[in-house]
């Protein structure tokens, strides 16, 4: 297994599903490094270059939700709703990246 397939793995595994305050540190922290690990993938060759746009876009709706769920004037039921949500995308996201980029070396 090469090592972005090793450092997709790992970073879902680490993703959590409960909203708290250490959580969303987490989280973010996370996306920083799934959108280090996407600009590596895109720079790879044509093929990821083409089909790694979406992905930067589910990260920015991951981004946005989680932010929701910082929001002081939302409920606690609507912040873990919130939360959750992102926490899903994102994970929907670096799953499907690991299904698109398989071991690498993808050209067609």
């Amino acid at each position: 297994m090469n090592s972005i397939k090793q450092s997709l793995t790992a970073l879902f595994d680490r993703i959590p599903r409960r909203h708290s305050t250490d959580n969303v540190k987490e989280i973010y922290g996370l996306a920083y490094e799934y959108e280090e690990l996407l600009t590596n993938i895109e720079g790879e060759n044509d093929f990821y270059e083409k089909h790694i746009a979406s992905f930067f876009d589910e990260l920015e709706q991951v981004r946005a939700t989680v932010k929701k769920s910082t929001d002081g004037k939302a409920s606690k039921k609507n912040k873990d709703n919130f939360f959750d949500e992102a926490s899903g995308i994102f994970k929907d996201s670096v799953q499907s990246l690991m299904e698109l980029y398989g071991e690498g070396g993808r050209k067609a």
